[in-house]
């Protein structure tokens, strides 16, 4: 277990004059807290619901939530039950748990190159190997097989964030989506959606979620093996650390059993809250910030097109919060940190960090959802000055 490059830059949003694309975290001043805040005075003023609300609760979450989950998923094309819902710390728990549920030492996990580092620390305590998911190249099922074997184990799961993936902001096409369900029967191994930022989409056509896809040619939720990471940290507010985890009522069944052994249960009040604001706002909430991070993503394509000079490239996200800058052959992202921190005062994520084998240091993540169209040009500016100062020898 090693600490988080991000978690170590998130201080840096303490200093002032840091323009900080590092953490890709919600802007605060986006949250629907006027809506929290009632919510919460409401519950715990009405005295049949105060003392539940304060009381331990069942592991498989607050009943009206999973059952609001339930018609969320039948919109993404998953028909479920509640049954097949539970509701964990955010989606970062409920990877700690398929870890836990799914890995063994020696056993291998199919991750992208790059992937959500989140993802490796969650699985890394678990004592994986990792092997790269090559939807788009020409990798035979008994290649990944066999590799898992001669490391002393099988393919565990295959792990992805499809939709403007973190940290690239890339979308997985539909052909990928499919082949990747190919592959998963081929191994007879699980599927792992981490859909985070699915509802974050900015323009193009929305692809279906792999679930769906997954449902559709199983014969249903309970034949299907995708699991659903979802969550609403990234629509809502993440401090009330609610998340879930969709799938056949067997895993989910073994997941409870992980939740009651982590931590009885997610806070009830937490819940019942976050039912209320999402049963009240969520779709007002979702195209509040979609105008606000749409608006942030094209003033950072932008920024980019006029500052940075020949040689770097970067992807062009159709949502999401992250936009995947590779510098040129020899030119280190984890060294530019360090002098653009000393010298112009602006952070971001080496991408290094972000592979489950190998490193690229010439990669680095920029998030554009706290900052301004303004500090954006300004901070681009400055990093795109000493990417010229770099490539110069200076």
């Amino acid at each position: 277990m090693n600490a988080s490059e991000i978690r170590e830059l998130l201080k840096l949003l303490d200093q002032p004059d840091v323009i900080s694309f590092a953490g890709g975290i919600p802007d605060p001043a986006l949250f629907p807290t006027g809506v929290v805040e009632q919510a919460y005075a409401r519950i715990l003023a009405d005295p049949a619901r105060s003392g539940p609300s304060l009381q331990y609760s069942v592991s498989e979450g607050y009943a009206p939530l999973r059952a609001w989950i339930v018609r969320h998923m039948a919109a993404l094309g998953v028909p479920c039950d509640i049954g097949n819902i539970v509701i964990t710390a955010g989606s970062q728990q409920g990877l700690d748990f398929i870890g836990k549920l799914f890995l063994s030492p020696g056993d291998t996990a199919l991750v992208t190159a790059p992937t959500y580092l989140g993802a490796l620390q969650a699985f890394n305590p678990y004592e994986p190997r990792y092997d790269t998911l090559a939807l788009g190249g020409n990798r035979t099922p008994d290649s990944y097989r066999e590799a898992a074997a001669a490391a002393g184990g099988r393919v565990g799961l295959a792990y992805l964030v499809p939709d403007f993936s973190n940290p690239s902001g890339e979308t997985v096409p539909l052909a990928e989506r499919l082949a990747l369900l190919d592959l998963a029967a081929a191994l007879d191994t699980l599927v792992v959606e981490d859909a985070a930022y699915q509802a974050l989409r900015y323009d193009g056509e929305p692809v279906r979620a792999i679930q769906a896809l997954d449902v559709e040619r199983s014969g249903g939720i309970e034949q299907c093996r995708t699991l659903y990471c979802g969550t609403f940290s990234k629509t809502l507010v993440p401090a009330l650390r609610v998340g879930w985890i969709c799938g056949p009522s067997a895993a989910i069944a073994k997941i409870v059993l992980a939740k009651q052994a982590a931590d009885l249960h997610s806070p009830t009040i937490n819940q019942m809250v976050m039912h209320e604001v999402a049963a009240a706002v969520y779709d007002a909430q979702v195209e509040k910030i979609r105008k606000v991070y749409h608006q942030r993503r094209d003033a950072m394509l932008a920024a980019l097109a006029r500052h940075m000079p020949e040689g770097v490239t970067w992807t062009r996200p159709e949502g999401g919060m992250f936009v995947w800058v590779s510098l040129p052959e020899g030119m280190s992202g984890a060294a530019l940190l360090a002098r653009a921190i000393a010298e112009c005062r602006v952070a971001f994520v080496p991408g290094g960090a972000f592979y489950g084998e190998g490193r690229c240091d010439n990669r680095l993540r920029l998030s554009y959802s706290l900052s301004d169209p303004g500090q954006i040009e300004a901070g681009i500016g400055r990093l795109g000055a000493l990417i010229r100062q770099v490539r110069a020898g200076a």
